[in-house]
């Protein structure tokens, strides 16, 4: 038997815009949290319209929305405003946990600070996501994933091939990462909240998980290290773990060990190899590694991707085909996986990627669309204990759309 959802009865209030913390709010409504989204009036999270810029791919479906977005409810309040405090406040009252990624100075104004969320609600889990943490001369700098995450910890630097300029990574990428790790955040403060009955204060940064992502290199650096060189695929550090090129122009990332070059060898029709002298322990292998890559240059360009997936599945090299987001997308693995997922009554769209916590015998709630601006506010607000004379008061102070 599918036992119900983890978070079934988990009450949540996101107060936040684009990807890291609304992010993290699916994956604890995805577990069944009941998560309701605030957002301000007008225009609401600008997050609506990502999937209309560029480099945004163009598609009918609001894709950028439903992922980060998909199965809470949605709020449309004025928190500047007297009587959206007034909601604030019930809000905070009723909830479990609290996610906001305003930066500091803001949500004080928007009484979204942690002492006066916490003086509402002691037992409150209250999660944020800065730019570049708490502290320092940067605390307050606005952060975006390609410039906090990317840029700033090193790990940009370190993705690139020798000669080659900075590229601009897939955007969002640090985003969808980061979110993991407030989710992280909050599981582990409500786990501690179930020892102790205390709430809690819980955040992360996009500069401490881009450092984390980038944590061999840069604990490497704290050591002392001598870093290698950037990546060059004509002479790499290692031969066998470096993308070579197939005769139908498919890319193939080689994964193998020096214990495999015996049967790399004899897949690509070079036994001849074993007899080298060049290649006759690893320290030949390091030592000639340009020549090693020539030689597997030539030799995977002689056949189309097909054929090496064969002869290396039989061999048991490892390796990975690097697949575009459209292949990924029909990849047979990810949808037997349950990695993408139907959505429901989102317009112009059949399928949404999943959170990637599974939790086995665990059910996890179907896809359903993400909320209208201020589609909940009736609702959420008769829930919340407002009359209808008080609700319709709101509404024409401009609280509560």
């Amino acid at each position: 038997m599918t036992e119900p959802s983890v978070f079934a009865g988990l009450k949540v209030v996101e107060i936040a815009s684009f990807i890291a913390a609304p992010a993290a709010a699916t994956m604890l409504a995805d577990l069944g949290a009941d998560v309701i989204k605030v957002e301000p009036p007008g225009a609401g999270d600008p997050q609506r319209y990502l999937s209309s810029l560029p480099p945004s791919p163009v598609a009918a479906g609001n894709y950028s929305w439903h992922l980060a977005n998909r199965n809470k409810r949605g709020m449309a309040l004025d928190l500047k405003s007297e009587g959206g405090t007034g909601i604030l406040k019930r809000l905070v009252e009723w909830a479990d946990v609290v996610i906001t990624n305003f930066p500091h100075g803001t949500r004080e104004a928007l009484h979204l600070g942690y002492d006066e969320v916490s003086s509402w609600n002691p037992s409150v889990i209250y999660a944020d996501i800065t730019g570049f943490g708490d502290t320092g001369a940067d605390a307050n700098l606005p952060g975006f994933d390609l410039t906090a995450y990317w840029a700033r910890s090193g790990l940009l630097a370190s993705t690139r091939d020798a000669g080659a300029p900075p590229t601009s990574p897939v955007w969002g990428s640090g985003d969808y990462t980061t979110a993991v790790a407030i989710y992280a955040a909050i599981t582990t403060a409500l786990y501690q909240r179930e020892r102790t009955g205390r709430g809690a204060n819980v955040g992360t940064s996009l500069l401490a998980m881009g450092v984390w992502a980038t944590g061999t290199l840069v604990s490497a650096a704290l050591a002392g290290g001598t870093p290698y060189r950037l990546h060059d695929r004509t002479a790499p550090v290692n031969a066998l773990s470096n993308p070579y090129r197939c005769a139908d122009g498919r890319w193939l990332m080689l994964v193998a060990r020096p214990q495999n070059f015996t049967a790399l060898a004899t897949v690509i029709g070079q036994p001849e190899l074993l007899s080298d002298s060049r290649f006759a322990d690893e320290s030949g292998l390091r030592a000639n590694t340009a020549a090693l890559s020539e030689i597997l240059d030539h030799a995977f360009a002689a056949h189309p991707a097909g054929h090496w997936k064969d002869a290396l599945d039989r061999a048991r090299i490892t390796y990975g085909v690097i697949q575009t987001p459209e292949e990924a997308a029909a990849d047979p693995q990810v949808r037997a996986a349950e990695v993408i997922v139907p959505i429901a009554d989102a317009p112009n769209l059949e399928y949404t990627v999943a959170s990637p916590i599974t939790i086995r015998g665990q059910q996890k709630l179907a896809a359903r669309r993400a909320p209208g601006h201020g589609e909940h506010n009736a609702e959420i607000l008769k829930e919340l204990g407002f009359t209808d004379g008080e609700i319709s008061t709101l509404r024409s102070q401009g609280a509560a759309s």
